[in-house]
């Protein structure tokens, strides 16, 4: 362990014992290196690293504080293995989506980050030069699965986690979505049992639906994200197939789940001969120094689908996505030439010389820093306001806050209060259609805080505050 890691190990305990409290100064830069003997490097490395885990924040020109960490996510009542043989959530899902596409909407309801981050002027510049060559359009490379200089990059990234990859076991799609779908097509038929966590991207819903498919959902852990009792359960008492789970920069919720319970989903999952689909759309947005690792990392075994995209940080303009298929590869090629042929050469070819010549980490490094900032200083002015009514889960990755609302306040009735004000939230209903408690909320905190969006969240305070109000 590097010496900054040390001190910083040792900080982050003396924070969480409670030596120093939220909002404190911690020693300057120097006295820490006074104290704990280290040099002033690695005193502010050690900082460094504590405030990208979301522990410390820095005040340009007063040094380094203490920030109020959230509560983790907590359950007031215990939760059962959920069994939803009937799901209807494309409608819901239809009409949300329709009503939050004016341009007056103020986007918080939003899953995709504030389209100012992810514009990149190299990607344009490079999709421009790439739109003037003719073989930028050539299919006949870009069929699937996919280009082969694409798929070799994309397999150099899993191989810098230390995850073993083949460019022939990636197939490139239209976006994470479409590798989901087709991940699920291919390992599953109508009438199959599959899990879900309790609270998950309607995506997920969605595809049930369609495909016909047999719910089973486990409750969320109210300290470590994922219940790996409930986990086990469900597959001793149900005939699952396939999950479908989402652990790192959790939609909604915000939660990663730490290395240990990954292990011992990939043992469970050989255990029980389960296939998982890991929806990794969020694996670049974390805050830390590296990014968390997947199921797919001990996965031993051949039974993880990994699904991961561009689209999330560069944009539904770049709606490119890939499943890391293994043996399935050829299976979820025959699907997606039944359905979207292919994925735009274009888009490839600019992808290619984008992430080859280093420009996408660079963009990386600029969009992690400003959604931190940007989410932080949601997560302190939601405090301030309704702090004292409502819970507001922060977690150090991504762009989304899960916010519980009042007990006897409805986020679907929430929704449709603001939308008439034109501001958009995303309520529970989208995420757990199945179960009881709709008192929560996810809100989109990848804006910059300008007057409309402090106007917009003065009114859903005011709201909110006024609902909790009429029922008291």
């Amino acid at each position: 362990m590097y010496k900054s890691e040390k001190l910083a190990q040792t900080i982050r305990q003396m924070i969480e014992n409670g030596v120093w409290k939220a909002y404190e100064k911690l020693p300057s830069l120097r006295e820490q290196a006074q104290l704990s003997g280290y040099s002033l490097m690695t005193v502010l490395n050690a900082y460094q690293e504590l405030e990208a885990q979301g522990l410390v924040y820095a005040k340009d020109k007063s040094g380094y504080f203490v920030a109020e960490r959230a509560q983790p996510f907590t359950r007031k009542q215990p939760v059962q293995i959920g069994l939803n043989s009937r799901i209807q959530i494309n409608s819901v899902v239809f009409n949300f989506l329709k009503s939050t596409q004016p341009a007056e909407i103020v986007p918080f309801g939003s899953a995709f980050p504030n389209a100012e981050l992810l514009y990149n002027a190299k990607f344009m510049q490079i999709l421009a030069q790439q739109a003037k060559r003719k073989s930028s359009y050539n299919n006949q490379n870009h069929m699937p699965p996919g280009n082969q200089d694409l798929r070799q990059l994309i397999a150099n990234r899993y191989q810098l986690q230390g995850i073993p990859c083949h460019p022939n076991d990636i197939v490139i799609t239209s976006g994470a979505l479409e590798a989901l779908n087709l991940s699920l097509q291919a390992l599953t038929q109508p009438g199959d049992f599959i899990l879900l966590q309790q609270t998950i991207f309607y995506g997920a819903w969605q595809a049930a639906e369609r495909l016909g498919l047999q719910v089973i959902t486990i409750p969320e852990h109210p300290q470590f994200g994922f219940d790996l009792e409930s986990f086990e359960q469900a597959l001793k008492q149900y005939p699952i197939k396939v999950c479908w789970l989402m652990l790192n920069a959790h939609n909604p919720i915000g939660f990663t789940v730490n290395p240990e319970i990954k292990q011992k989903i990939a043992e469970l999952l050989y255990k029980y001969q389960v296939y998982l689909i890991e929806d990794d759309v969020y694996q670049e947005l974390n805050y830390g120094s590296a990014k968390p690792l997947p199921v797919k990392y001990f996965d031993q075994h051949q039974k993880v689908l990994h699904c991961a995209s561009f689209s999330k940080t560069l944009g539904m303009g770049a709606r490119v996505g890939w499943v890391y298929a293994g043996p399935f590869s050829d299976a979820i090629q025959h699907l997606q030439l039944m359905s979207t042929l292919t994925v735009s050469p274009l888009l490839q070819n600019a992808l290619v010389e984008f992430i080859s010549h280093h420009h996408y980490e660079k963009h990386l490094r600029h969009l992690r820093q400003h959604l931190e900032k940007y989410k932080k200083k949601f997560y302190q002015e939601l405090k301030a306001r309704l702090g004292s009514i409502c819970e507001i889960y922060y977690y150090s990755s991504g762009y989304f806050l899960w916010i519980e609302l009042p007990e006897q306040l409805d986020g679907q009735v929430l929704y449709e209060q603001l939308i008439q004000q034109n501001i958009a939230i995303a309520p529970a209903l989208l995420f757990r259609p199945d179960h009881a408690s709709q008192h929560y909320i996810r809100l989109n905190c990848s804006y910059e805080w300008t007057a409309r969006v402090e106007n917009s969240i003065n009114l859903l305070a005011e709201i909110i505050l006024q609902n909790r109000k009429s029922v008291d």
